[in-house]
């Protein structure tokens, strides 16, 4: 007691919003619309308006994720979340946020699909949605947390890329670990690390701002309205480079379209390497996302213990993807890729990698069992060999 407690994912995901805007000196800005399994991340934030918090409930997902632009437009530390059908609607104001360079957070509780399909059970299908799921070339960086408690953590690494390089950020949870609960470890605030956010404070008179002008990470100077000397234009329609003005000239879409990608492409040199959980090479790579890690981890410690040669890598980042995976997946002769889908990843990693992956699918609104991944797991990996008796002379 007092050194640990049970969190439950979505209160572990609200309390690390509350961390990260506490680390980065930003109120907290929270507009949302009700929906199964994410309303329970507003139910808790509203308890902590002694903390600068201010929730929103919208009248729908397209006023939610509006107001939540305009909070980052505002200055403060931005956040909206939903499920798959809400951020279907959401998806438009997300590549707004995009072209206009936002810090942002956009969180996704995945459950069954599509449409209305299974509020109430949990699945891995949105995957390509927070890919792809925006009109025009329009890629967001996407994390997902591997556990309840693991949900405080991917907030504030979350708040961090968004602030490093002005953009929205995607939160991929699921039903899953939302309602599940684990141990976590009561952090101290002096442990963590700090968020730092800079705004321009004015201009040279004689030297007109330029509120698209980039710095190492390509992100944009976080210009707060009324600002003396910052006035600038911001809109859906394509910018011209460093001003800022609207652009129909070629040259410099294809400028602007590539430096986005560009920015969100770099972020793989500054996450951590991927990490194995076995051997560093041989017969099976076991590759899993999200709310799977706990029964891959498992099955594969067991697996181990009967001498099969298997290893384990969960993925945190899901784009851009850790810059050491090509190596990793090719040190394997079967790279196996359990998902509560019917293969998202795995074709992420094949047309990424060229790697010919392997799926284990369950699309039943159920996770995984260790034991049916044990047997998937069998089929590939091969038992280590009994060693032969000696014979005995004479």
């Amino acid at each position: 007691p007092g050194t640990y407690r049970n969190i439950m994912g979505n209160q572990s995901l609200a309390w690390g919003l509350i961390a990260a805007s506490r680390l980065s000196g930003k109120d907290l800005f929270y507009g949302t619309y009700p929906i199964t399994p994410a309303s329970d991340i507003l139910h808790e934030l509203t308890k902590y308006k002694n903390f600068g918090v201010k929730t929103f409930q919208a009248e729908d997902e397209i006023a939610a994720v509006c107001s939540t632009i305009g909070a980052a437009f505002g200055g403060s530390m931005a956040v909206t979340a939903s499920s798959g059908p809400g951020i279907a609607l959401k998806a438009e104001g997300m590549g707004l946020g995009m072209i206009l360079e936002l810090p942002m957070i956009v969180i996704n509780v995945q459950r069954g699909g599509p449409s209305t399909g299974l509020p109430t059970k949990t699945e891995q299908s949105d995957l390509l949605q927070g890919m792809y799921g925006r009109n025009g070339e329009s890629p967001l960086p996407i994390l997902a947390p591997q556990s309840p408690a693991d949900c405080f953590d991917i907030a504030i690494e979350a708040w961090s890329i968004a602030t490093e390089c002005m953009c929205p950020v995607i939160i991929l949870s699921d039903g899953y670990i939302a309602n599940g609960s684990e141990p976590w470890r009561i952090p101290k605030m002096s442990e963590l690390p700090k968020i730092e956010v800079k705004h321009p404070e004015g201009s040279d008179p004689d030297e007109p701002f330029m509120p698209y002008a980039r710095d190492e990470y390509l992100a944009r100077p976080w210009a707060i309205p009324g600002t003396p000397g910052l006035m600038h234009r911001v809109g859906g329609l394509e910018k011209e480079d460093g001003t800022g003005n609207v652009s129909y000239d070629p040259d410099n879409h294809q400028h602007m379209t590539d430096t986005r990608a560009d920015k969100v492409s770099n972020i793989a040199q500054r996450i951590p390497p991927q990490q194995v959980m076995g051997p560093e090479k041989g017969d099976v790579l076991v590759v899993s996302w999200g709310g799977t890690y706990g029964a891959c981890h498992t099955a594969v410690q067991r697996c181990q213990a009967d001498g099969r040669s298997v290893a384990h890598t969960h993925l945190r980042y899901l784009n851009p993807m850790p810059a050491n995976l090509d190596a990793v997946l090719h040190s394997y002769k079967k790279v196996l890729v359990p998902e509560l889908n019917t293969g998202q990843l795995r074709l992420l990693l094949r047309s990424e990698f060229l790697i010919d992956c392997i799926g284990i699918n369950k699309v039943q609104g159920k996770p995984f069992t260790v034991t049916e991944l044990v047997g998937e797991i069998e089929k590939h990996a091969a038992a280590k060999a009994e060693p032969k008796p000696k014979s005995k002379a004479g």
